[in-house]
């Protein structure tokens, strides 16, 4: 399994770190170390005193596809999820001062939440529109909507398959909105699509 992550795919969100605005989708990956095993808590790593949770939508893709037509990229998934692309901020930082790769800050092992479970997108009434909402300890910290990515999850489909074959299991990331904040010890996060709740996670 593959985990492509977008980064910057949400107007305010790139505005809240003070990002400059890609012309082109911003691509990068975390390892199968970094999903956090199920039942487990987040454990905040020893490298870092800042580490962010980022509520992302997740496609699952379904077959193998490799230049795939924006199109056609409907039929490369059935599934949708939600997870948190956990983040060392400060040293993302560092590495973005030094114009280095961000694996490190954001591959790490545990920074990948992925929900139990997906929802067939017959469900919605379009992949386009879809609402998702994090709660930290009982306060909702981030609201999204799919209509506000800057590239819809089918041409992120065709974008990444320019570069990297899709094969069944994948996922992608597919971006976070606005609201992205510290998590400390204790902290309980709970993830929601259309008011469903899809995960529920401790931080230690």
């Amino acid at each position: 399994m593959k985990i492509i992550c977008i980064g910057r795919n949400y107007a305010r969100h790139i505005e809240e770190l003070a990002n400059e605005r890609p012309e082109e989708p911003v691509i990068f990956l975390k390892p199968d170390t970094a999903p956090v095993l199920r039942k487990f808590p987040f454990v905040i790593p020893e490298f870092s005193n800042d580490v962010h949770y980022e509520v992302e939508i997740l496609v699952k893709i379904n077959k193998v596809g490799k230049y795939i037509d924006a199109k056609f990229a409907h039929k490369y998934y059935s599934e949708i999820g939600l997870g948190i692309d956990f983040t060392a901020r400060d040293l993302q930082s560092k590495l973005k001062e030094k114009g280095l790769p961000w694996e490190k800050a954001k591959g790490f092992d545990g920074s990948a939440v992925i929900g139990e479970e997906f929802i067939n997108k017959s469900e919605f009434t379009s992949v386009d529109d879809i609402n998702f909402e994090l709660v930290k300890n009982g306060e909702v910290v981030q609201k999204g909507n799919t209509q506000n990515m800057l590239w819809k999850i089918d041409e992120l489909i065709a974008y990444v398959s320019q570069y990297f074959t899709l094969k069944k299991g994948d996922i992608i990331f597919t971006g976070t909105p606005e609201g992205v904040g510290k998590v400390n010890p204790d902290d309980v996060l709970e993830g929601s699509i259309e008011g469903k709740k899809i995960f529920r996670i401790q931080v230690k």
